[in-house]
């Protein structure tokens, strides 16, 4: 029996092929959520159409809607890939922090960071809370879920402060959560609706009373050290 012919390179080619057809499809949708995500972040996630982000992304609406087949699952991807860009910007380089409240200060201070990035633009997790606060649905689901990872973590840096004896036994560690979550609220609307001129001062101060009034001597000596050093790297890298 004679063999039959093969051809290898057409063999072989196919796999490559398929690998380079789902790459290009994943670069395009990566290319049409950060499109997406710069249109919710200044129009609101009800701002979000196939149809505004086709003439954006200079798409046909069908070539949009291949990558996502419905609004709600666009504005989905949206929460999602603004939480994974706060966790890059925010949430992973405060965690190298020493424990305690060094890192609680580096998670305050990089989150103030971003919002005074976002001034112009504005916060998907505050436009968001505005916008589906009353509407039960998937989009408020994602949207809570998002803000409640964010809360577990920033509870979880007080929770570590408080056990490495930083903060005052007696301190209430929702308490703590809510008075900095107010001054980022508080931040936001001064700063973007308001436009005043102070607002980023005034958070700093707010975050300062915050750590005299439940910060034990130990607490202020470790955060005063970790700010001293955090300086002289500063230097030493300019």
């Amino acid at each position: 029996m004679s063999a039959l012919p093969s051809n290898p390179p057409k063999a072989a080619s196919a796999p490559r092929r398929v690998a380079r057809s789902l790459q290009k499809g994943q670069q395009t949708r990566a290319a049409i959520l950060e499109a997406a995500l710069g249109l919710a972040s200044h129009m609101g996630l009800e701002g979000l159409s196939i149809g505004a982000l086709a003439d954006v992304t200079k798409m046909s609406k069908s070539g949009v809607f291949a990558h996502f087949g419905s609004r709600e699952e666009l504005q989905i991807a949206v929460v999602r890939e603004y939480h994974a860009k706060f966790e890059e910007e925010v949430f992973f380089p405060a965690i190298r922090e020493v424990r305690g409240l060094p890192r609680l200060r580096g998670l305050y201070e990089r989150w103030v960071r971003r919002v005074s990035v976002e001034i112009d633009s504005g916060c998907i997790y505050i436009s968001g809370a505005v916008e589906f606060d009353d509407r039960p649905g998937p989009v408020r689901d994602a949207l809570v879920t998002m803000v409640q990872a964010w809360h577990a973590a920033l509870h979880k840096a007080i929770v570590l402060a408080k056990e490495m004896g930083h903060l005052q036994p007696a301190s209430d560690v929702e308490q703590i959560l809510f008075e900095l979550h107010g001054l980022i609220l508080s931040l936001h609307h001064d700063a973007r609706f308001m436009r005043s001129p102070g607002a980023l001062p005034r958070a700093g101060v707010g975050f300062e009373r915050i750590v005299q009034f439940y910060a034990t001597p130990a607490g202020l000596k470790a955060d005063a050290a970790a700010q001293k050093s955090e300086t002289t790297a500063g230097k030493k890298r300019s």
